[in-house]
């Protein structure tokens, strides 16, 4: 089977999987683009991405350009003569750039695209309680996760599964098909095709701080699954006022009880063994969850942390 050069672009774990399985491929990997070098928390300790990690311990050149349209950038990736470009969870991509392989550049995206376009298509997925998703490579034009289909695959989403879990599948199976996309078009099988022209496309806009508060007046099972679809990242929230102080509170998971209550929706009922905030149409019961300023931890030890329940209420 041909082999083909490859320069990869990206930047977190998911993008690693899949350059770890094109450079164990028979494909060459001549080259691998991924974000700066940056300093980060308390001791602003210099942090390389997961995907320049793995390129330097596997001598694999790296450029890490502040700018993509840097024309000595450029002409270095010229003189490499790669024969196709792939992205994973990388950033936009000037014209100059994805135009440049004479295959052309082809991107991996978390959904069955046209569903999904956007910086969440896992949390989405899981927020929306669907009962399938996947992944899908097409090829890279001017506009976003819009260019032609070449291979998609589907997975179910698990009952109960959160989307860091469900991030891991998807990241395995998807790193698979990359390799799947490279082997098809060396051997020129792969027929590209045109997104399915849908009136109202699933959006997976990028999640700011603001959209992931719980909003108790919804049902039970939308409450859940919000709070599965934002969990390990970037955690849904709700807040308690203790005493005098307000903080935030994280919840990472739980289980739920559907029951006519009578209650106000959003209301809490604590005590040293019970946990539950009262929605639509039942009973939401925290698991698992992280109090401002304190670890993640389990409902228990959470509960254990507290001695007097009536100075608690949710704000």
């Amino acid at each position: 089977m041909k082999s083909l050069k490859v320069i990869f672009l990206g930047t977190p774990e998911f993008a690693k999987t899949s350059l770890e399985a094109i450079h164990q491929s028979h494909h060459k990997v001549v080259g691998v683009v991924t974000v700066a070098d940056k300093a980060s928390g308390r001791g602003q300790k210099i942090n390389q991405s997961p995907v320049k990690v793995f390129a330097v311990e596997n001598n694999l050149p790296v450029f890490q350009p502040e700018k993509l349209r840097n024309p000595e950038f450029l002409e270095e990736l010229r003189k490499l003569d790669a024969d196709v470009f792939v992205v994973v969870a990388f950033r936009m991509m000037p014209k100059v750039l994805f135009e440049m392989p004479k295959m052309g550049t082809f991107n991996l995206h978390a959904s069955l695209l046209p569903d999904y376009r956007g910086a969440a298509p896992i949390n989405y997925a899981v927020i929306n309680g669907e009962e399938k998703t996947g992944a899908t490579t097409f090829f890279i034009n001017e506009k976003i996760d819009e260019g032609n289909i070449l291979l998609q695959e589907e997975i179910p989403v698990l009952e109960n599964e959160n989307a860091g879990h469900l991030h891991d599948r998807l990241m395995e199976m998807g790193s698979k098909l990359v390799v799947k996309t490279l082997d098809g078009l060396a051997e020129n099988s792969i027929t590209e095709r045109p997104q399915p022209q849908v009136e109202h496309p699933k959006n997976a806009y990028k999640i700011f701080k603001e959209d992931t508060r719980i909003d108790w007046s919804r049902t039970s099972k939308e409450a859940h699954q919000f709070i599965l679809g934002m969990s390990p990242y970037p955690s849904a929230f709700t807040t308690l006022i203790i005493g005098e102080e307000q903080k935030g509170l994280k919840i990472y998971g739980g289980k739920f009880e559907l029951l006519n209550h009578g209650k106000p929706v959003g209301s809490l009922e604590i005590s040293k063994n019970d946990f539950k905030i009262y929605t639509k149409d039942g009973v939401y019961y925290p698991l698992e969850l992280q109090l401002e300023g304190k670890k993640r931890m389990n409902i228990k030890d959470f509960l254990n942390g507290f001695r007097n329940f009536d100075e608690i209420k949710m704000a």
